[in-house]
């Protein structure tokens, strides 16, 4: 009776434990909302590990949503509303050891507006699925002088949306 109690314990935490990032291999998607200043859109990033806490990959904001009385002036354009990231990230969920589902991961991304950088975290409630919410900051933009319309997709923006183990 014994065993069968520790072999029904054991599965029951083999079915629940869900790794936020497992290292080399380790594939995630995420879709999620866009919001920053003038600005709303779809955020879409897709990450790979390379090592035990380390992964690239590319991350894409579509503004759907920018503020009508900066349209109707500057007369943004595609070119205004999307930007492309390629990003690394240092994942340090299992240093700082707060949850196997938990990962934060702070790194750079080098885009067509700016070198920027980023700190992002997310939570898997299981296996497949989980939370994740970014902050996404310029360290460097490509021209000084932007005007409004220029400033989208390169200052302060928050990303919140779903995460997908692959």
């Amino acid at each position: 009776m014994k065993n069968l109690i520790l072999l029904l314990a054991l599965t029951s935490t083999l079915l629940i434990n869900a790794q936020a990032f497992e290292g080399k291999g380790d594939t995630k998607f995420q879709v999620g909302l866009n919001v920053q200043d003038n600005g709303s859109g779809l955020n879409l990033s897709y990450d790979y590990g390379i090592g035990e806490n380390i992964s690239i990959g590319l991350s894409s904001t579509y503004l759907l949503g920018v503020d009508e009385d900066l349209d109707n002036v500057y007369d943004v354009d595609f070119s205004d509303r999307i930007d492309l990231k390629a990003r690394f990230n240092a994942n340090l969920g299992n240093v700082i050891n707060v949850s196997d589902n938990f990962d934060l991961y702070p790194g750079l991304s080098l885009s067509f507006k700016n070198f920027g950088g980023h700190v992002g975290a997310r939570y898997f409630f299981t296996e497949g699925f989980g939370v994740y919410s970014e902050l996404n900051f310029p360290l460097a933009t490509y021209d000084e002088n932007l005007n409004p319309a220029e400033k989208l997709n390169n200052q302060v923006t928050i990303n919140i949306g779903a995460s997908f183990n692959l």
